[in-house]
């Protein structure tokens, strides 16, 4: 892990927030001027710690209010079925997320649905990707807390 000073993570800090921020106002928000601040927001992007910029999504307005978390297990764990797994399952819209886990189950896929005759088709499409041996879903009742990969620390003073 990178360590970073109080500038670097006000700047973090500040982009997390709001990643279209001007970099006037961005160097008055961190207490520098404008080349020094430049020059770190530079050195973060150059060491990957910034690895760009995103607009953020409604997931409810866009796929479905309904979030849903589906444990995979697999046939077998060998590359190929990993692959066409992983490959088959990263082109659904739904899918916010997928993880490859240990434990039980081999994955772990985040996904948002309209309503349960939604969440049907996609778990229809589920049960065809090969390699599949047992699905098992829960839903998400409430979030309490989510986070980007975004830097989450607290904003030095």
């Amino acid at each position: 892990m990178e360590e970073l000073d109080g500038f670097d993570q006000k700047i973090l800090h500040a982009l997390s927030e709001d990643g279209r921020i001007s970099w006037r106002d961005l160097a008055s928000r961190i207490g520098l001027s404008i080349t020094p601040t430049l020059r770190r927001v530079r050195k973060l992007e150059d060491a990957q710690i910034i690895r760009g910029y995103t607009a953020v999504f409604d997931e409810n307005r866009l796929l479905g209010t309904m979030g849903v978390f589906i444990s995979v297990t697999l046939e077998r764990q060998i590359k190929d079925v990993l692959t066409t797994f992983e490959q088959s399952v990263s082109s659904l819209p739904e899918v916010v997320g997928g993880y490859q886990t240990s434990g039980n189950t081999d994955y772990l896929i985040h996904a948002m649905v309209r309503d349960l005759p939604h969440y049907q088709q996609l778990l229809d499409f589920l049960t065809t990707v090969p390699g599949v041996a047992r699905i098992q879903s829960n839903f998400a009742i409430k979030t309490f807390v989510r986070r980007s990969a975004a830097f989450t620390g607290g904003e030095a003073a």
